[in-house]
């Protein structure tokens, strides 16, 4: 991978979710035992006490040191020197209870660009929200927000890719004026603003769009009125990245709040 050279309540967040997971358990055992007696109570009450492993809990990493993770995942997916992370019986087992990702990332469907495997990272180490060019409304911006403001993830990635389907659709559609099917348009004037500043531009529209569509959606994101008090006390940085189809490399178009070591 190529170097570019609310305000809230955290700790009631915390105490909230730890009276939820508490209150899980409890419920849970009280079941069992209504079910299946009082072996089953206590094998109950003993899986789910089992003290998870360090990694389960807050990593407490910088925006920096998340994104010195993924650059390191990444030039092992370029080299394929893959290590497959944090997919094993015991990590699944450590994270039943509790989920601490260290990066959100936001990414086009496209099944050639999976988030886990092009940063080698394994279950628990990412939330990831998947739309059409990585096109966000409302909704999707929620769930962007959920890792930031509810586990205190402190990065979050625009992760767009070289010969984007949606784009090619979406610039198609403008310049022979035809309308896709159902709600596919809706794609359309997600990206159409893209398009016009690509157009502008000269170079090859589709990629020009896709670049610009990387950068659209992290500098909204960066604006969002949740996220930037996020990005302006340090506790959050927000990278645009573009992904080679051809060689796996990830690289850096937009960065806000921090500095890659």
């Amino acid at each position: 991978m190529s170097e570019p050279g609310n305000e809230g309540n955290t700790a009631g967040q915390y105490s909230r979710r730890g009276l939820l997971h508490t209150g899980l358990a409890a419920s849970g055992g009280l079941l069992v035992a209504a079910c299946g007696g009082t072996d089953a109570a206590v094998r109950a009450g003993q899986s789910m006490t089992t003290t998870p492993t360090a990694q389960a809990t807050p990593a407490q990493l910088t925006a920096a040191q998340a994104w010195a993770r993924l650059v390191e995942g990444n030039r092992r997916w370029v080299s394929g020197d893959l290590q497959h992370p944090d997919q094993s019986i015991v990590r699944r087992r450590e994270l039943a209870f509790a989920q601490y990702p260290f990066a959100v990332v936001v990414s086009c469907i496209d099944s050639r660009v999976p988030p886990e495997t092009v940063f080698d990272q394994g279950i628990g180490d990412l939330f990831v929200i998947r739309t059409g060019a990585q096109t966000i409304d409302r909704l999707i911006t929620a769930s962007i927000e959920y890792g930031p403001v509810e586990n205190g993830t402190p990065l979050v990635v625009v992760l767009g890719h070289q010969r984007c389907g949606a784009v090619q659709a979406t610039v198609d559609s403008i310049e022979k004026n035809e309308h896709l099917p159902g709600n596919l348009g809706a794609i359309v004037d997600a990206i159409r603003p893209a398009y016009e500043e690509a157009h502008s531009t000269g170079g090859d529209i589709v990629d020009q769009t896709v670049r610009s569509q990387i950068v659209r959606t992290a500098a909204a994101l960066e604006g969002d009125t949740v996220l930037a008090g996020h990005v302006r006390d340090n506790s959050l940085g927000i990278a645009g990245v573009y992904y080679n189809l051809d060689t796996g490399q990830v690289s850096v178009l937009k960065i806000a709040g921090f500095i890659p070591s």
